[in-house]
């Protein structure tokens, strides 16, 4: 079955639960009036009927990331919620049904009408229903506060080990970190932002990546947060890229202007100002002990709507001879929409951008995010043939100011032969 096909299956579904919820919570409050219950099923299916369009439109449509993930967590956790309230009503209806079965057909009795029980209607829900009904209501909001209270700074070490054939016996056992999407404009508590450099220093990796957005839109963001971020050394260098929050293009439009053009020389500049080498379409050798691997970055390469910037033939160039090839590209549809296609010599690609859209689950195991349903490489690390993608879910955070599940991201890599 094609993805509309089963989209459109699931809205029936997602449809149908809904109407079961909304008389289920009707026959609760019979005491209701005409127009007390007239406004409630208006904003009843104005919400659900709004947030099925959202989803189609979050879709299919080339919507801004941060607009897409309020609408797709908005969603889910909708459905979460009203699936869980579907367990207790349905368990209800059971306990009920066997009731009445057992009074009619063996005991043989008359059942009883409550005096809240209208003849010909539904039998009513229990004080206990409405009651689970609200603490149920209250999981998606108890968890979106959490989020904040807790998740948006609660930094987390990632530790993968990256196999790579060619790799040089110098650089056998080194490791790397790798850090991305700060959106620094999003920032509230610097001691915390700070506290999770100690951890990414405390781990002395050999060298660093960046892989983009440092901003949100202005390169004025990163003045309380500078010289956090200075501290960020390795002896092998730090390596950094753009991301598409890096070019003001979400607060300068599209459009070139004096303003936009000397934005983003002040975000390069901070780059520089870290001490950080900013990659634009270029490449560096790193040489261990007469060994070397390149590191090459590029500029912004995205699938839709997202800027295309990045020149993977500038990128590359002069790097023939090298037996190993890291890229930092900010989007990971990049390693689908070019990388896979057109460059075979590349071995490992370092992304971001997607930030696990800062809620879903994350096991040893297993991952789930809404974000999935948009990009098919989204976080952790992926391998197609000889070609690997590292996707870094972010160290910041973007609108939502928390994290749900997808926690605040340091990865540190361990570089290992075949």
């Amino acid at each position: 079955m094609g993805r509309l096909p089963l989209l459109v299956l699931l809205t029936f579904m997602m449809l149908a639960l809904d109407y079961y919820c909304y008389k289920a919570v009707l026959s609760v409050f019979k005491k209701w009036t005409n127009n007390t219950r007239r406004l409630f099923s208006t904003l009843w299916w104005s919400y659900t009927i709004l947030l099925t369009i959202g989803v189609f439109t979050g879709i299919y449509l080339n919507l801004f990331l941060s607009l897409r993930a309020v609408i797709l967590v908005a969603y889910f956790l909708t459905v979460t919620c009203k699936m869980v309230f579907l367990v207790f009503l349905v368990a209800d209806d059971i306990r009920r049904l066997a009731t009445l079965l057992y009074r009619r057909f063996i005991k043989k009795e008359t059942p009883v009408v409550s005096p809240a029980q209208v003849p010909g209607e539904p039998i009513s829900r229990s004080s206990f229903l409405v009651k689970t009904g609200m603490i149920v209501a209250a999981i998606p909001l108890t968890s979106l506060s959490w989020g904040i209270i807790s998740g948006a700074y609660d930094y987390r070490i990632k530790r993968v080990k990256l196999v790579l054939p060619n790799l040089p016996k110098a650089f056998d056992g080194m490791t790397m970190a790798q850090i991305s999407d700060v959106h620094s404009g999003s920032f509230y508590n610097q001691k915390a932002v700070n506290g999770g450099i100690d951890m990414l220093l405390g781990e002395k990796p050999d060298m660093v990546f960046f892989t983009g957005d440092l901003v949100n839109d202005k390169a004025s963001e990163m003045r309380n947060y500078q010289d956090i971020f200075s501290r960020v050394k390795a002896p092998l260098g730090v390596y950094s890229t753009l991301g598409n929050h890096d070019y003001g293009e979400y607060f300068y439009g599209k459009g070139p202007s004096a303003e936009k053009a000397k934005n983003l020389a002040d975000v390069i500049a901070t780059h520089k100002n870290m001490g950080w080498d900013l990659l634009m379409n270029e490449n560096r050798r790193i040489k261990v002990d007469g060994e070397e691997i390149g590191v090459l970055g590029i500029e912004n390469w995205g699938m839709g709507r997202f800027p295309k910037f990045g020149k993977m033939e500038e990128a590359i160039k002069n790097t023939e001879d090298l037996p190993v090839k890291l890229l930092l590209s900010h989007d990971p549809s990049h390693w689908r929409g070019e990388v896979l296609q057109k460059y075979p010599q590349i071995d490992a690609m370092f992304s971001g951008h997607t930030h696990g859209m800062q809620f879903g689950v994350r096991l040893k195991d297993m991952q789930w995010s809404p974000v999935q349903y948009i990009y098919e490489e989204w976080a952790g690390l992926y391998q197609q043939q000889q070609q690997q993608l590292y996707v870094n879910v972010g160290y910041g955070f973007l609108g939502y100011p928390g994290r749900v599940g997808m926690l605040p991201e340091i990865t540190i890599f361990e570089l290992k032969r075949a």
